[in-house]
């Protein structure tokens, strides 16, 4: 059993211990932290019964599921901050995810991978189209703002009325590179093939059931029924540990020092995208850049594409109206990591000093939202 697993079995301690902590009422600072614990191997569960599933449903829907449920952890989390009303939390943690999986999970990978290998490599015409794709994000998140800042006096109505329609925007182009990279140019993403008897599969970009099947040989066909009941038992467990998590976070954020800023844009991105992180590093170990590109990269196109967008739609269905006008720091350090993540992968190459500058450009992000004061009503 590989060490990434004998720490996720154990992390599933703290499920009991929050259920207790929770009735028997703890402090809130045991509970969130029992909870975030706990979410980070249901979250793996979570990722592994979707591919699982993926294999069986075969490459065209497999994909698709897996595109579509690859950052549910975090959705769940969302949903339920976002029930609690809180709304600036939720906005952090879009930003804190996209991020993360920029500058924290690449910047990993590459630091690691190179110090195992020299220099690796992937393909840059992906990583070219994939900076496309992220600048556009970054604009639909700039734009709101932009109107905002430079209206005097907009209401809100009309600010969630824009952001709503560039939610719808944004979901749009996603659902158009799933086609593109799944069917009309897929050939463009194959980056490994694994040899299933006389079956080939092919990997794919943002598809990571896909992706790991290169990586890891299915020796049979997973159950079908098994895997299905692991993820609906696994999606209700972090859904109950969401709760407690949102329901702590305020208290908690106070006994740890922390802002409400601060606990959205680094605590919650790392509590939900763990699982993803281990695995990226993982290949990245084995010599797949490519693939440790796919998860990283990836799992940033579909939160500023699919799961932010769709929280705004929720939002306003829910009745706690969520817009596309964040603070003008958080804006900042997503144009600073999308500018160095794509300025360091244009040339197909990687290797360790490339990974420790991703590094070196989170910490100082996360230091600066650390000292942040509050702004917003964020505390």
């Amino acid at each position: 059993m590989s060490v990434k697993n004998i720490i996720f079995y154990g992390f599933l301690a703290f499920i009991p211990v929050s259920i207790a902590g929770h009735f028997l009422g703890w402090s809130d600072l045991i509970i969130f932290v029992t909870a975030g614990l706990a979410i980070i191997p249901l979250a793996g569960w979570m990722g592994t019964a979707t591919e699982e599933i993926a294999v069986v449903l075969g490459p065209s829907l497999g994909g698709l599921m897996n595109a579509t449920f690859g950052n549910a952890t975090e959705l769940i989390i969302a949903v339920f901050a976002l029930r609690a009303g809180l709304v600036n939390v939720v906005k952090s943690s879009i930003t804190g995810s996209i991020l993360g999986n920029l500058l924290l999970v690449m910047g990993l990978s590459m630091l690691l991978g190179g110090l195992k290998f020299k220099e690796q490599t992937f393909q840059p015409t992906i990583a070219r189209l994939n900076a496309s794709a992220m600048n556009l994000a970054v604009i639909a998140i700039l734009l709101p703002t932009a109107v905002d800042f430079t209206s005097a006096g907009i209401e809100e109505p009309i600010l969630q009325k824009l952001s709503v329609a560039v939610a719808v925007v944004l979901m749009l182009v996603y659902g158009l590179t799933l086609l593109f990279s799944m069917k009309t140019h897929s050939y463009l993403y194959d980056v490994g093939v694994a040899e299933e008897g006389t079956e080939t599969v092919l990997t794919s970009e943002l598809t990571e059931a896909e992706a790991l099947l290169a990586v890891e040989e299915q020796a049979h066909k997973p159950d079908l029924k098994l895997w299905t009941g692991i993820l609906l038992v696994a999606t209700l467990a972090v859904a109950v540990e969401s709760e407690f998590l949102v329901s702590t976070l305020e208290v908690a954020s106070q006994q740890l020092g922390f802002s409400e800023l601060f606990t959205g844009v680094i605590i919650l991105p790392i509590i939900g995208n763990a699982a993803e992180h281990a695995t990226a590093v993982t290949v990245a170990l084995k010599n797949k850049m490519d693939l440790a590109l796919n998860v990283a990269v990836g799992s940033s196109l579909q939160i500023a594409l699919f799961v932010g967008p769709l929280l705004v739609i929720i939002g306003a269905l829910m009745g706690q109206p969520m817009d596309l006008d964040f603070n003008n720091f958080e804006l900042l350090s997503v144009v600073v990591a999308v500018l160095v993540a794509n300025s360091i992968s244009s040339d197909g190459k990687s290797n360790w000093l490339e990974g420790t500058l991703l590094l070196a450009t989170y910490t100082v992000i996360g230091l600066s939202f650390y000292f942040h004061p509050v702004i917003d009503g964020i505390g």
